[in-house]
């Protein structure tokens, strides 16, 4: 694993991992919300294997990476941008998983001359989609979420910040509990002891510095998105399961609904966590397969 500290748009640092081959073709894998850089071993692997230079970046407000209040969805193509930049990469694949999945197609949109290909996972759609009941099949945790964000937004960031203290402080059961109105049956087989613990690590290192980087990707989905979904042209997948409580499988028909160039993969048989756990070797193939 190489680590580096970017200087990003407006002199914020980013911070950025890289794993895989370190030759091979530049791929940046987007993390969820709440997450950070790091990378999971499994598509590290999988990267090493097909000559992939994963690289893995903390959005900011996460890890190291500076805040940035009021960013919007498109921010984040700047932000990949300036990463791809300092790395001396040009042009990169790129896929991005749960709250990951829309920076991802905002890449695609705003990146058109270096992005080769994106894919998006178990991708949020914009708050006020036309035709879309937002919350309707979202686990009772994430509903209350967005209650409490777009009805009292101050009494939400100041539970936010206790919420994440919280989960800075818990073990792997309770974090467990915490999720339990989020985890399907189908999500729930595919938890193993590595993405356990992979996934706390992850989260504990991007919500160190506090809630701002949750804060900002939440408030993201709720403002212009900074970019049109016709203007996503370079080559991209939609994937989505059906049995996804965290971002509920409307979110995923929506998205294809709005970009009918996407490869599908609206899966009934899928959840949330099975996508990242499993459907990445795929994502990976098509992306090189577009280099």
């Amino acid at each position: 694993m190489r680590e580096h500290q970017v200087t990003g748009p407006a002199g914020r640092v980013l911070s950025v991992v890289e794993d895989g081959d370190p030759r091979g073709r530049p791929v940046f894998a987007l993390h969820g919300t709440p997450g950070g850089r790091l990378l999971y071993g499994r598509h590290v692997a999988d990267a090493k294997k097909k000559g992939i230079r994963l690289i893995g970046y903390s959005r900011p407000g996460y890890g190291a990476s500076t805040e940035h209040r009021g960013r919007s969805m498109a921010d984040n193509a700047a932000d990949v941008a300036a990463v791809a930049d300092a790395l001396g990469v040009d042009r990169f694949g790129v896929w991005g998983h749960s709250g990951g999945g829309s920076p991802a197609l905002a890449c695609a949109a705003r990146l058109p001359g270096r992005v080769v290909a994106a894919s998006c996972l178990a991708g949020v759609a914009p708050y006020r989609a036309d035709g879309l009941d937002y919350t309707a099949g979202m686990g009772e945790l994430n509903v209350e979420e967005f209650r409490r964000m777009t009805s009292d937004p101050a009494g939400w960031e100041k539970k936010l910040e206790a919420d994440m203290i919280a989960l800075r402080n818990a073990e792997p059961e309770q974090v467990l509990e915490m999720w339990k109105s989020l985890l399907s049956p189908v999500d729930l087989d595919a938890i193993s002891p590595d993405l356990v613990e992979f996934l706390m690590r992850q989260v504990k290192e991007g919500i160190a510095p506090g809630s701002a980087g949750m804060r900002d990707d939440s408030l993201s989905l709720v403002v212009p998105w900074g970019f049109e979904f016709r203007d996503v042209r370079v080559p991209h997948q939609v994937w989505h399961g059906g049995h996804d409580r965290f971002v509920p499988f409307s979110h995923g028909r929506w998205l294809v609904a709005q970009l009918p160039r996407s490869e599908s993969h609206l899966d009934p048989e899928e959840g949330h966590l099975t996508l990242y756990q499993r459907r990445i070797p795929e994502v990976h193939d098509w992306i090189l397969s577009h280099f």
